[in-house]
Formats: C-alpha cells, structure tokens, sequence
C-alpha cells in the first residue's frame, strides 16, 4: 500500500495539537519519523520528568487507538511509523 506522508503527517499534527513541524529541510516522510523519534526519546519535556521510550510509545499507541477523529487505516499506519521508529531505536 502506497503511503501518503503529506497526509499523514497532518492527521499526526492534527492527533497532537497541532504541532508545527518544518518540512522545508526535510519531507513529509522524514518529518514525521523525526517528529515520533523525539516524541518517543521524550525531547519535549523537560529532563527531570522524562519517560523512557516504552513508556512514551505506550502513550502514543494509546492516544491513536482512542483517538475519534481519525479512521482506523489512517491508526494502523501512525502505528506502523512508532514501530519502525521505535526498532531503530531499540537497535541504536
């Protein structure tokens, strides 16, 4: 199945209050893998109170189940961008 970044990296926005996310520098693919990969390393909080990563793809896997304004194709591939995020950081 072809995936459209453009669209899923604003269904992403849109699932986490609409956070602005440049995509001048990169594309939308790489954007929205960079967006999760901070996401999961726990880059915007502050470092005192800081997650691990299982605990923050924890909360994002949750938030996209729960999540009413999107469709369940649009979940499964939000999902699938944690999980190849996730394996590259369990690998590192």
């Amino acid at each position: 199945m072809e995936v459209n970044y453009n669209l899923l990296l604003a269904d992403y926005r849109m699932l986490w209050n609409n956070r602005l996310l440049e995509t001048e520098r990169l594309n939308s693919e790489l954007t929205l893998k960079e967006a999760v990969k901070r996401e999961l390393l726990d880059e915007n909080s502050h470092p005192r109170v800081r997650k691990n990563k299982f605990e923050k793809y924890y909360s994002a896997v949750t938030r996209i189940v729960n999540s009413t304004s999107l469709n369940d194709d649009t979940k499964i591939l939000l999902i699938k961008v944690y999980n190849e995020v996730l394996e590259e950081l369990i690998k590192e």
